[in-house]
């Protein structure tokens, strides 16, 4: 359906943006605070310092929350670093680690900011994968839920949104990506288990939540990119089916059902798979009932019918940042992935498709009728401060300018979308980029070879972002007459 007009927000409605932890914290052994899986991998790529300064936000917090009242933000999502709470096995809590979370929540809340916080945004604490492996082992089931409850408890007061888990389908279906397949040894079949205890984590959370936060709400936050069918061919709309089930719907209806459906349970049989589900495990996530979805779209693929006889091949992002490297995976008798001819892509071959977000709120709710906030949606620029002192980041404003255009063409459609948080606030750690890969709405002064300064400087997306959030969505910094006639 096309509309001709200006889509309404409702009023109420969540302006902020995204952040995690590790990407913008620092201090990643300041304060008592020990070593995760992915500060490791950061050391990797951040080589000027033995320190992974990150966005130093563990410094500039206050700073940071000032600039986003100054763009009017309602709310922030970030995520508490599990390591910096609980630095050890001993469960004793780190009171620095502690304290910093409530200067930050009381900074927010001061600042009218919504505070949205995700317990866990892939930063394992190196005490927990040495001593169970990472999600391996079910005795990590009772150290998460210790962890989430001690959050509900300290911070439960002020914040009300709560995520589980981020991106917990992406960590399954990509595992290499995080270094979740080490000491594996069929990877195939034993990630199964590993999810299972997963959602049983989630479970638990979610329980903890309802129990122990007054007015609490919380949901997951699954990683979503819609597949598109490369042609009307029969068997690519079914490879499409099954690069949906297998990257994303398997967990959703996990969710919200609170039971494996049945095209996983088969597939396992198939497979002669065994997730390793015990007496009492599914009543436990039949309590967990979530109370919206977290949505983290940024694009969408296309899906190819792939032959049994086909040969596998495994997806290789694009590290780069230079277009055509990036290498679409083949699962032989379920399905490929291909490039989009259709749309425009991103240095690092991301599909730059506005529609995505709609079609994923649409399917959404048209599958689950949970209300849904946006958590992550941004777009990845290689940039620096120009010879003005500002950066002038044209192609992220009109990212952002016709992606939210689609989150009110969702809401117009009948959709029930509380928030809009894109990724990210300033800029950060990339997973795979370190510092090159710019997302935010911030520059903040430092690369991956030379520290610099650390200033803040705002761009120019987030002075466009500032007057259309003080608008609830109506001042779109353009003729969009002439523009929706282009659409």
């Amino acid at each position: 359906m096309y509309y001709k007009h200006h889509p309404v927000f409702p009023k109420g409605f969540m302006w902020g943006a995204s952040t995690a932890a590790w990407q913008t914290e620092g201090a990643i052994e300041e304060d008592g605070k020990t070593l995760t899986i992915i500060d490791l991998n950061s050391r990797t790529k951040v080589p000027y310092a033995d320190d992974s300064i990150a966005s130093d936000h563990y410094h500039h917090f206050r700073e940071d929350v000032a600039l986003m009242k100054e763009c009017g933000f309602t709310s922030y999502r970030f995520s508490l670093a599990w390591a910096r709470i609980f630095p050890h096995a001993d469960r004793v809590i780190n009171e620095k680690g502690m304290a910093f979370y409530n200067a930050l929540i009381d900074e927010l809340t001061a600042a009218g900011i919504t505070p949205i916080v995700t317990l866990y945004h892939y930063d394992m604490p190196c005490w927990v994968d040495e001593e169970y492996g990472g999600w391996w082992d079910r005795r990590i089931i009772d150290e998460f839920e210790f962890y989430a409850r001690t959050c509900f408890r300290l911070f439960g007061d002020r914040v009300k949104y709560w995520l589980s888990i981020n991106e917990q389908n992406m960590q399954i279906c990509y595992g290499n990506w995080l270094g979740l397949d080490k000491n594996c040894s069929d990877w195939f079949r034993d990630k199964w288990k590993m999810n299972h205890i997963m959602n049983l984590c989630h479970a638990k959370a979610v329980i903890a939540c309802h129990e122990m936060v007054e007015g609490g709400k919380i949901g997951p936050v699954p990683g979503y990119v819609p597949i598109y069918p490369e042609s009307c061919r029969p068997m690519d709309q079914i490879a499409a089916m099954n690069a949906e089930e297998f990257t994303e719907k398997i967990w959703n209806d996990l969710y919200v059902f609170r039971d494996y459906s049945p095209f996983v349970r088969n597939y396992w049989k198939e497979h002669d798979i065994d997730p390793d589900i015990r007496p009492g495990d599914m009543e436990l996530i039949q309590q967990a009932k979530i109370d919206f979805f977290a949505v983290n779209c940024y694009r969408s693929n296309v899906g190819k019918d792939a032959r049994p006889e086909e040969s596998f091949r495994a997806q290789e992002l694009n590290k780069s940042g230079e277009k055509g490297n990036f290498i679409y995976p083949i699962f032989p008798g379920e399905y490929a992935l291909a490039p989009n001819p259709y749309v425009e892509t991103t240095d690092w071959d991301w599909e730059i498709d506005p529609v995505a977000l709609r079609y994923s709120l649409r399917y959404l709710w048209d599958h689950y009728r949970l209300p849904m906030m946006i958590t992550e949606n941004g777009f990845a620029a290689h940039e620096d401060i120009g010879p003005d002192g500002r950066i002038h980041d044209q192609g992220r404003i009109d990212f952002l300018r016709d992606q939210i255009y689609n989150v009110g063409l969702a809401i117009a459609d009948g959709c029930d979308v509380i928030g809009y948080n894109p990724w990210s606030f300033v800029d950060l750690l990339s997973t795979g980029n370190g510092m090159a890969k710019r997302y935010g709405l911030v520059f903040v002064n430092t690369t991956d070879d030379d520290v610099r300064d650390l200033r803040r400087i705002p761009k120019d997306s987030f002075y466009w972002y500032s007057k259309l959030i003080r608008s609830n969505g109506q001042d779109w910094g353009c003729d969009m007459s002439a523009w929706l006639d282009k659409q």
